[in-house]
């Protein structure tokens, strides 16, 4: 061991080594007191810390899980709402289309119904209209009868029968 001294730079001695221990003793123990704890403290809630962090994410995670899962289930029943909606939609505007077609028929055949009877109205009309013509022509056929100053009975018959031919109603 002495050959060990001999290279050391200095010497120590057993009284500065004990000093040394003593000192070294001192300086651990209030290092422990002061600064061991604080820092084994701080290590601790910085553990603590970075649990709770691991935790709440583990926590975000599952809710944002679940939020994902709810939105798919709202998207499911809004799909479901417009198909609904769509369906609706159709049904009401084949309706308004049947509704406007009975209604375009009644009225058709409203129009049809009062275009017949204006012809049915016309059409007597007419044939009032040609009697009177009928009456008003036989009228003047009897004043040329009247007029005509004829030998015979016969003459006066083919006369008429000739005015009669020239006008033919039917």
């Amino acid at each position: 061991m002495f050959l060990l001294l001999d290279f050391l730079p200095f010497q120590p001695s057993p009284g500065l080594a004990i000093w040394s221990v003593v000192i070294f003793l001192i300086f651990w123990a209030i290092m422990a007191k002061v600064a061991f704890k604080p820092i084994a403290q701080a290590l601790e809630t910085r553990e603590n810390d970075i649990q709770d962090a691991l935790d709440s994410a583990k926590t975000a995670k599952e809710e944002m899980s679940n939020l994902k899962a709810e939105n798919e289930k709202l998207l499911v029943v809004a799909r479901e709402e417009r198909s609904k909606m769509l369906k609706e939609a159709k049904n009401t505007k084949n309706q308004i289309i049947a509704d406007a077609k009975d209604t375009a028929k009644g009225e058709a055949s409203r129009i049809m119904t009062q275009a017949n009877q204006d012809i049915q109205n016309q059409k007597k009309a007419a044939m009032m209209e040609v009697k009177n013509e009928v009456g008003a022509i036989a009228l003047s056929i009897a004043e040329k009868v009247i007029k005509k100053e004829l030998a015979g009975n016969a003459e006066q018959e083919s006369f008429v029968n000739s005015l009669v031919k020239d006008i033919n109603l039917n």
